[in-house]
């Protein structure tokens, strides 16, 4: 068909070479993960908003400011200096300041300040910086050979496709390549990232500084957190990435963003550079409401199960509670945020809201012509989402098992290893592959440091009771097999498991590692059989969700197909789900009105640390802080307006998960802010943007400043900066 007849196709072409824009005089801003390819499309919105650059300029991933943006692998940072500093959040940092950590010498505790770089500490084996150097459209060689095809088969020649991209990509030494799919299988891009492997701490403020507020303040505002850190990248003399070496040399980036010393105000530009995790805005309506309905309450159920058996096995314990401490924190968050978004989506009517906008949509596209064939797949697609949410909770709860776990965990990986290891690489499962191994190995290593028996088998008590408490055809036949039938028979087995293991010893875990596939498959460890035994469930599980993710795959096109045609029919913004891809958001330092009669100012300040402060966690502020604040010596930090030291600040900027630690730049791409946070009222916003209460939370590099001159000094790295220490 060709778009003259076919308008549903014609828009679908214009959204996806990138050039889709908002088109409402009052849309400058706010709602928006853009590709950085999109924004020349969008100028004059950024210059609405108030960007001073050059919005070409930032659709080039080699040039300033986007080459210094990078990704942590589940968070995101920045370059700030020519020495490889790279600047994030601290809850980032978090494990690597926890595996630094030990009773005596608690980093999490009183912080951490290099002298010099020799005093700089690892990261751990499995800290990254990656740097996207290519992002190239590649949808043609990825569905080559699918087209046709349905199912498993489908998926498996994407992924077979994928795979061979990802090996000539990396045949480039140093490099790590992957393949992100946008608008749900529509379009397909490789991207390229340089993969710096000796990351070492450098700077991090006490937790009570950094965390100041904890669980009670998450997602909340007004926020008083200090949450950022400091990160060394290095490399070997040959200037290539390298494992870790008293050797190695720091990284020289091409880019690095400089620190603005201007101050921040309400109605300022503000825009968000960084790698948002998973949005699900272009989802259908059936999906909006089974998150709502079934699966949030049930994820909110099992995080706070999960975290009262862990907190309750370790009371008491200073090494349990240290080494669980990194565990703890993500499970609050993830709790946490379940809540805000199921009350952020009931609050905003997103089912509801979705629901009409669907119908809408398919009302419309029920008009075009040509259209047939998409509505077939759409309602293809809808019965097959439908049917699978059957076996959720049980599938929610058997990945909580095999990942939640360190030395269970271990063993899985373990055996999962030996088994693909069976293969031709091209042909490993996706996490098992040669490029993997050192991941893996690094997990590994850190098994130790975070693992204690007593609360490993409390955690697994907890979760195998709400296997045993699902209907009986619901249970996965080999946790029954492998544990029991009742809660005395699962204790018992789980005494013998752990007492008897030896992969509590890391050299243990590392032989198995390298060990021949046979050994493995036959080593008598407990949990090493206990693990080989639940393996068939595991490939029995991820068949059914290839054949599922196959047809998706091939049917959600049609649906998106649909939508951005009819969303382009009414001039409105049309953007990829973000799916952990380099993406820009902008907009404005702004405030927020949650609701009648209430206004919260843009900005917080020192001020709120002393209100907050009652000595207890998590508003116990070290005495240093609070003597500084007292003393108000607040420099060239000090705001011109309130006359005091600002904290944190306000924007409309699109983040979601996976944004933590990215950067926030003024009108001239410098840096202002490390985003750390939404607010409460709009968690759901990885499901819906609703412009009335989407804020991004970000700490005001004026607060970062003033820390590391008056509070916590360390000079060197201000000068590093280029920054004055005074």
């Amino acid at each position: 068909m060709t778009d003259k007849k076919n308008p549903i196709a014609a828009a679908l072409a214009a959204a996806l070479c990138l050039a889709a824009a908002p088109t409402h005089a009052d849309d400058a801003g706010g709602e928006g993960m853009w590709l950085p390819s999109q924004l020349p499309a969008i100028a004059d919105q950024l210059r609405a908003a108030g960007y001073k650059g050059d919005p070409a300029a930032l659709a080039d991933l080699t040039k300033p400011p986007m080459n210094a943006v990078v990704s942590l692998g589940g968070c995101t940072a920045s370059f700030v200096s020519p020495q490889g500093l790279v600047v994030t959040n601290h809850h980032c940092a978090r494990g690597a300041i926890q595996l630094n950590s030990t009773p005596e010498d608690n980093l999490l505790e009183k912080g951490f300040i290099a002298a010099d770089r020799a005093a700089e500490r690892s990261a751990g084996p499995g800290a990254r910086v990656l740097v996207t150097v290519a992002f190239d459209k590649v949808t043609d060689r990825i569905l080559a050979d699918a087209r046709g095809k349905t199912g498993r088969a489908y998926y498996d020649a994407v992924d077979v496709a994928e795979k061979a991209l990802v090996a000539e990509c990396e045949a480039d030494e140093g490099y790590r390549c992957s393949v992100a799919d946008m608008y749900y299988g529509t379009d397909f891009y490789l991207i390229k990232q340089l993969e710096l492997k000796d990351i070492r701490l450098v700077y991090a403020p006490p937790e009570a500084v950094g965390n100041y507020g904890d669980e009670i303040d998450n997602f909340m505002w007004p926020r008083h957190s200090g949450d950022f850190a400091f990160y060394r990248a290095y490399v070997g003399k040959d200037g290539k990435p390298a494992e870790f070496s008293k050797d190695n040399v720091p990284f020289e980036p091409q880019a690095w963003l400089e620190v603005s010393t201007d101050p921040v105000a309400e109605g300022d530009y503000a825009m968000l550079a960084g790698y948002p995790g998973r949005t699900y805005r272009h989802r259908m309506a059936m999906e909006f409401a089974h998150q709502v309905e079934i699966g949030l309450p049930s994820r909110i159920d099992l995080y706070g199960a999960m975290i009262d058996a862990i907190e309750a096995a370790s009371a008491g314990d200073k090494a349990a509670e240290v080494a669980y401490a990194s565990t703890v924190a993500g499970l609050k968050n993830g709790l946490k945020r379940a809540r805000g978004e199921l009350d952020g989506m009931q609050r905003s009517d997103a089912v509801a809201v979705r629901r009409a906008d669907e119908t809408a949509m398919l009302a419309w596209l029920d008009g075009q012509p040509g259209a047939d064939a998409l509505e077939a797949d759409i309602h293809a697609a809808q019965a097959l989402i439908a049917a699978s949410h059957a076996g959720d909770e049980a599938s929610q709860l058997f990945a909580q098992i095999r990942g939640r776990t360190e030395l269970l965990a271990a063993a899985y990986r373990l055996q999962r290893l030996a088994l693909e290891r069976g293969k031709p690489d091209a042909g490993r499962e996706r996490g098992y592959q040669e490029r993997d191994e050192a991941r893996i190995k690094a997990a590994l290593e850190q098994a130790t440091r975070r693992f204690d028996p007593k609360v490993e088998k409390a955690l697994l008590a907890e979760l195998l009771e709400r296997h045993r408490a699902l209907p009986a055809d619901q249970h996965i036949a080999e946790i029954d097999a492998v544990f029991g039938t009742d809660a005395a028979a699962v204790a018992k087995t789980m005494d013998r498991l752990y007492a008897d293991t030896a992969l509590d010893d890391e050299a243990e875990r590392l032989r198995l590692l390298v060990a021949e596939p046979t050994a493995v498959k036959a080593s008598t460890d407990p949990l090493m059989q206990a693990a080989a035994r639940l393996l068939p469930a595991a490939l029995r599980e991820e068949d059914a969700d290839k054949q599922l993710a196959g047809e998706l795959l091939r049917l959600r096109p049609s649906y998106m197909e649909g939508l951005i045609g009819y969303r382009e029919s009414q001039g409105r913004a049309v953007y990829p789900d973000a799916n952990s891809t380099l993406r820009i958001a902008f907009g404005n330092v702004i405030d927020l009105h949650p609701r009648d009669a209430v206004r919260y100012a843009p900005l917080s300040t020192v001020a709120g640390i002393v209100e907050k402060h009652t000595g207890e966690a998590p508003f116990d502020a070290p005495d240093v802080l609070l003597e500084a604040i007292a003393k108000g010596d607040f420099g060239s930090t000090i705001d011109p307006v309130l006359k005091t030291q600002t904290v944190d600040f306000l924007t409309n900027l699109d983040t979601t998960g996976g944004n933590s630690g990215s950067a926030v730049l003024d009108a001239n791409g410098r840096l202002i802010g490390l985003h750390f946070d939404s607010n409460w009222e709009a968690v759901s916003a990885s499901w819906m943007f609703d412009p009335r209460y989407k804020r991004g939370i970000h700490v005001d590099t004026r607060y970062m400043r003033w820390l590391m001159s008056k509070v916590y000094p360390a000079p060197w790295l201000l000068e590093e900066m280029r920054l004055p220490a005074e």
